[in-house]
């Protein structure tokens, strides 16, 4: 494949995907309509590779006052987000990916970042990993978010730009074309299929 010769292999690697949980899946308060599209990628993306997948989740806070700032005013208006008034079960990974953890790791955030107030950057430290290989939800917030936190921190970042989902078709689109632009240096884009022969299972 003419994508897979200009991309160096993939070695010393983690599947991060990010909030795949059933408060962003159809029905959740914050439904993101691609999800279901999607998950299969994301499916068989961590069964390649489910020791070296982490899953991420965003936890809210129990009450908008428990956060300071504009997180505050943010769960104000979504205060059915809060967990005093949500069910616990809207955040837990969808039923597709839960069973791959374990071996698969989960790593809980209370913000847009996945480094941010978690262990998710000492985790890939202790495990000598380079690389970020992205998927998940979605890719104008929290993957978003992620990615640059990744790009400052040194990483390189492979997004996987069919596992990626949005609410918003002209901002998953505009973040593409950013990535492709602004980021060639140390962010990747491919498809799903590419990635046997980039990273091969074991590898």
């Amino acid at each position: 494949m003419a994508v897979a010769a200009r991309i160096e292999p993939i070695a010393e690697a983690v599947h991060l995907s990010i909030d795949m949980q059933n408060i962003f899946a159809p029905g959740g308060i914050w439904e993101t309509p691609w999800m279901e599209r999607v998950l299969p990628l994301i499916v068989e993306i961590a069964a390649r590779h489910p020791a070296r997948t982490v899953f991420t989740r965003f936890i809210t806070p129990v009450h908008a006052d428990d956060r300071r700032g504009r997180w505050r005013r943010y769960f104000q208006k979504w205060h059915r987000a809060t967990r005093a008034e949500l069910p616990a079960s809207e955040l837990d990974l969808v039923p597709a990916l839960r069973r791959f953890a374990p071996p698969a790791e989960i790593i809980d955030k209370p913000a847009y970042s996945g480094f941010h107030e978690s262990l998710l950057a000492s985790f890939l430290s202790e495990k000598g990993i380079g690389t970020l290989v992205v998927t998940g939800a979605e890719t104008d917030v929290c993957v978003l978010a992620t990615v640059l936190d990744a790009v400052d921190l040194g990483y390189r970042v492979v997004l996987v730009e069919d596992a990626l989902c949005s609410s918003s078709d002209a901002g998953h689109d505009a973040l593409m074309t950013l990535y492709r632009t602004r980021f060639s240096e140390q962010i990747e884009l491919v498809k799903t299929a590419e990635l046997p022969e980039l990273w091969p299972e074991g590898a």
